[in-house]
């Protein structure tokens, strides 16, 4: 059993804003700052939204180019993992060009089309609703583009659907070996964070395969723990929750990053570094 727990930090997203977190980063320069210090606390990925000025995600590629380059220029050493979901109603040649010109290490491919909103947890009341659109042809076209041109696809799993889909397309040998999943917790639209699930999931991977896991708000921490307790891998982040367990605004990415390591060190685990990452989930 590998001592190694890749850990990733999922930057801003394009759901969270400084009003939730004043840490959120929107600039390239912004990103570089919050990225160091994640490489510093012990991280080997960075996930990444690029935004215009004012926060509102974007599908410019000279925008997402500048936010690419600023991280790779401050600290070369990290994995730089690009989404190919740039916001609401973007087209799916909008979503897949600017990974094909700037040809991150990898980058996210969303498995299944699926209600994507924000409620309140509480009373049940709609507050944004919206279709994230990933049709079957968007997840073969995507992997191809992607393997094509370099790019390590992640698959995003927010249920069981999702990898059935990825079951079923592969047989295609669209992905290259090892296939690296994230399982995606708490979405309003997706799974909720349950252990049984959680399992379920892993007992249906493809052979070879890596995961890592995220969760959304209080879904975080219990998730990155059963993941890194079943030998999986964890991603923290401001884009999934901006508090750290004891209810308290995290300072930064970073501090999330903190706790991660903190976990996998209870259970016996090691940080692994970029490199080691690099070569666990097949990268160049």
């Amino acid at each position: 059993m590998t001592k190694k727990v890749i850990i990733t930090a999922a930057l801003s997203g394009a759901g969270t804003f400084k009003n939730n977190n004043p840490a959120v980063p929107y600039t390239s320069e912004e990103f570089a700052e919050e990225a160091a210090k994640c490489f510093k606390a012990g991280a080997a990925m960075v996930h990444v939204h690029a935004r215009q000025e004012d926060g509102m995600p974007t599908h410019d590629v000279e925008r997402i180019r500048a936010t690419h380059d600023a991280i790779k220029d401050r600290t070369p050493e990290l994995i730089v993992n690009l989404s190919s979901a740039v916001g609401m109603g973007k087209t799916p040649e909008q979503r897949i060009t600017q990974i094909v010109e700037i040809k991150p290490e990898m980058a996210s491919l969303n498995t299944n089309t699926m209600n994507f909103g924000i409620v309140d947890r509480k009373s049940g009341q709609v507050l944004v609703d919206y279709v994230f659109e990933n049709t079957f042809t968007m997840l073969q076209d995507f992997g191809k583009a992607m393997e094509k041109n370099g790019v390590k696809p992640e698959l995003e799993i927010y249920d069981a659907g999702g990898l059935d889909n990825v079951l079923l397309i592969m047989k295609q040998d669209i992905f290259s070996s090892p296939m690296n999943f994230n399982f995606v917790w708490g979405v309003a639209g997706g799974q909720r964070f349950r252990p049984e699930a959680f399992v379920t999931l892993v007992n249906a991977l493809p052979p070879n395969a890596n995961y890592t896991t995220c969760g959304v708000g209080n879904d975080e921490f219990p998730a990155i723990m059963q993941s890194c307790l079943m030998n999986g891998h964890m991603r923290v982040g401001l884009e999934d929750n901006v508090k750290v367990p004891n209810g308290e605004l995290a300072k930064g990415n970073y501090e999330l990053v903190e706790w991660a390591v903190r976990i996998a060190e209870i259970m016996g685990k090691e940080p692994a570094t970029p490199d080691e990452a690099r070569k666990i989930m097949g990268l160049g």
